[in-house]
């Protein structure tokens, strides 16, 4: 077993992970990533509103991202209007497990509402 995963006077960047969090660091790839594990196929449009806080621009960046990753799949039909889906890649599907394990420890781990502070 690993003594840890960052250790010291190795730049985390070059440890397994900060590779991970380098592929699905900031604030939607993960979100994306468990979109398209829950409904298997989403186009740009269905990815937008089911996030709802996203920009078009920005989830064309983080679409764009994750493909150059090789974490999702598009795929292009060839239509008039154009047709795209995004799926998730046998790598990319690898992650959701870890995705898992990250949202139970939030939900075993979150304040209880009464005990976050309310804004003023």
């Amino acid at each position: 077993m690993r003594e840890t995963c960052v250790p010291t006077g190795v730049n985390p960047r070059d440890t397994g992970f900060g590779y991970t969090l380098s592929l699905i660091g900031g604030k939607y790839k993960m979100i994306i990533l468990y979109w398209l594990a829950e409904k298997k196929v989403m186009r740009h449009n269905e990815l937008k509103r089911s996030i709802g806080s996203i920009s078009f621009k920005t989830l064309s960046i983080m679409l764009k991202e994750l493909e150059e990753d090789e974490l999702i799949v598009r795929t292009e039909y060839p239509q008039v209007p154009p047709k795209v889906e995004y799926t998730l890649s046998e790598r990319g599907l690898s992650l959701i497990p870890v995705l898992h394990m990250m949202c139970e420890w939030g939900e075993n781990h979150m304040p209880a509402p009464e005990s976050v502070p309310q804004e003023a």
